[in-house]
This record gives structure tokens, sequence and C-alpha cells, in this order.
């Protein structure tokens, strides 16, 4: 099954899930409305190879609560991306056990092309 996480206020996101074009079969999942469980977001480390991977340096929580200069380590970064969910970097596409993390144009023209090409 292909998922697509992503924030429904993120215009980023909107934009994105748009150049996508997303095929029906792609689940959409908002994830202020229903956040990621353990399982799930064990399930995106498991794909990504690390919790660190999946967390949004850019949150405005992350510079609030000023964690540039903490020591962040994996179990750090799992107990805030379960804290609260504008700490998972978006969109996130899960596809054919593949995984696309964040924004950047690279990353949005492979997702593209997994979606459309395999």
């Amino acid at each position: 099954m292909s998922i697509f996480y992503y924030l429904a206020s993120c215009d980023t996101c909107q934009r994105i899930m748009n150049d996508l074009n997303l095929p029906d079969s792609v689940k959409k999942r908002e994830i202020k409305s229903d956040p990621l469980t353990e399982n799930e977001l064990d399930s995106l480390h498991a794909l990504s190879g690390s919790y660190e991977s999946l967390f949004s340096k850019r949150a405005r929580l992350y510079k609030e609560r000023n964690l540039k200069e903490a020591n962040l380590q994996e179990a750090d970064f799992k107990k805030l991306l379960l804290e609260h969910y504008t700490f998972l970097k978006r969109p996130v596409l899960i596809h054919n056990g593949e995984v696309f993390i964040g924004n950047s144009r690279k990353n949005v023209e492979a997702a593209y092309n997994a979606l459309h090409h395999s």
C-alpha cells in the first residue's frame, strides 16, 4: 500500500500533492487530524534508516525549544516525532517499499518517477 503523509495547512504539501498527481491507489493521511502511531513511526524508521532523517529541524517548536543546542539522539528524535506532528519532515510518501521524505526538488522528482514510471 502507498501512503502520502502530509499536513493540510502546509502550502508546500498541497503543492507537492498536486505536482505528484497522486494516483487513487495512494492513501492520503493528514498527520494533524490523524497522527502517526508508534508502530507507523517504527515502520518509517525501518525504511528511512533513522528517526533523524524523518525529523524536521525547520519546525517552529524546534526553534522555540532551542533544540539545536541539545545533543539529540535517535531516542530523542523518536520521542519528539511522537509528541508533536510538526516535527515530521513533510511530506512523506511510501511507495513500493521506498520512502521519500521532505520537499527537495530532487526528492519530489524521484517520488513522481516512482509513482508514474514503475
